[in-house]
């Protein structure tokens, strides 16, 4: 019973996010540095995407003076500006950090911006490894100021071990899934959730990252998860979801292919054991994250596929598209050959809307029930 009430502090505190990013009008300034772009900047831009009437400020020194619509094609006239110190006309009363280096690791300028934005009022939230409760000179700062600091990577404590709870599971579980990293599945899964709560589904939303976690407000940050723990933690997430659910829908992370980040795929895999699967593909590379050949999505899939029915079955339901590099035609194009070579509703959700794909997927829970 302790371990279970521990652990629900830990959910807890997640929703606790939620409830701060909802409950009143926030005034946030994301700080990215050198990475305001459709791909570093993950978290900030979700956050420009979806919640915009609350971002008051980019800050990103290399890129001063622009706003995000010129960066990202969306998020109207928000400012890009050169440091906090810039943001003393804007009020802000939280600074969220909106990429996230390799390793985590919070550099000696981001500290200086966290530390003045402290000074100023304001709370942080960091999706980093390294965590700012841990700190002591920021922790001792933020006391001294009021405000609060929010690691959205810090892993439940104690860990779920797997038990194989899938078997008994009678919700069913679509996963994201994706032929390299930053290819779009946060995205993916958020439009997915709220098409299908459009249509009045009962439908929950697994974060397990920092930008899905911010969103939703709940998740497990899996890859600040201890690898034998990884399948536990999801199965225990997906477990609490209430019985009235309809789909759990469960953000996916790295891909199978992406040799430096297959490891955390494969957790996801095995502890999700998903029902369904959408993949999730950029249209413009030709070469993955780790800088190796891309491989084709018939290849991709099977070994997704491969690993799941090892244990259950389990099918790809849909494509998603990343389409941002391409003009409206050549995309749409690519769309329909894709769609008809694998016989599978194929979008670019943000761009060209359903296309197929929620209908397929609303099918599939009819089908269930």
């Amino acid at each position: 019973m302790a371990k279970f009430r521990r652990r629900c502090q830990i959910i807890k505190s997640n929703y606790r996010i939620n409830n701060y990013m909802n409950n009143t009008e926030k005034r946030i300034v994301i700080l990215c540095h050198r990475a305001f772009n459709y791909i570093l900047n993950k978290t900030g831009n979700m956050l420009i995407r979806y919640r915009p009437e609350d971002v008051v400020a980019v800050i990103d020194k290399s890129k001063a003076g622009k706003t995000a619509e010129s960066e990202l094609g969306y998020g109207g006239d928000i400012p890009v500006l050169e440091n906090f110190a810039s943001c003393n006309g804007f009020n802000p009363d939280t600074l969220v950090i909106g990429n996230a280096s390799q390793g985590g690791f919070i550099s000696d300028e981001y500290r200086n911006e966290v530390k003045n934005a402290i000074m100023s009022g304001c709370n942080i939230i960091s999706g980093m490894h390294q965590f700012l409760q841990d700190d002591p000179e920021l922790a001792n700062l933020a006391k001294e100021y009021n405000v609060t600091l929010t690691d959205l990577r810090r892993p439940p404590n104690p860990p779920n071990f797997p038990k194989g709870s899938w078997q008994n599971r009678t919700i069913p579980v679509l996963l994201i899934v994706g032929t390299d990293c930053d290819s779009g599945k946060m995205t993916t899964g958020w439009e997915i959730t709220q098409r299908l709560k459009e249509r009045g589904r009962k439908v929950q939303f697994v974060g397990t990252g920092q930008t899905g976690i911010l969103l939703s407000g709940s998740g497990v940050p899996i890859d600040a998860v201890t690898a034998d723990f990884m399948a536990g933690e999801i199965e225990y997430v997906i477990d609490q979801c209430p019985d009235d659910t309809e789909l759990v829908i469960v953000e996916g992370q790295g891909s199978l292919t992406n040799q430096y980040y297959a490891g955390v795929t494969l957790g996801l895999l095995h502890g999700s054991m998903p029902d369904f699967m959408i993949l999730t593909h950029d249209t413009n590379r030709s070469l993955d994250t780790a800088n190796q050949p891309m491989k084709s999505l018939e290849k991709i899939m099977s070994q997704y596929v491969d690993l799941v029915t090892l244990f259950k079955p389990s099918r790809f339901v849909g494509i998603n598209l990343m389409t941002v590099n391409l003009d409206e035609q050549t995309a749409l194009d690519i769309c329909k050959k894709i769609q008809a070579k694998h016989d599978l509703p194929t979008t670019d959700l943000v761009r060209f809307g359903e296309r197929e794909l929620i209908e397929r997927i609303d099918f599939e829970l009819r089908q269930w029930n």
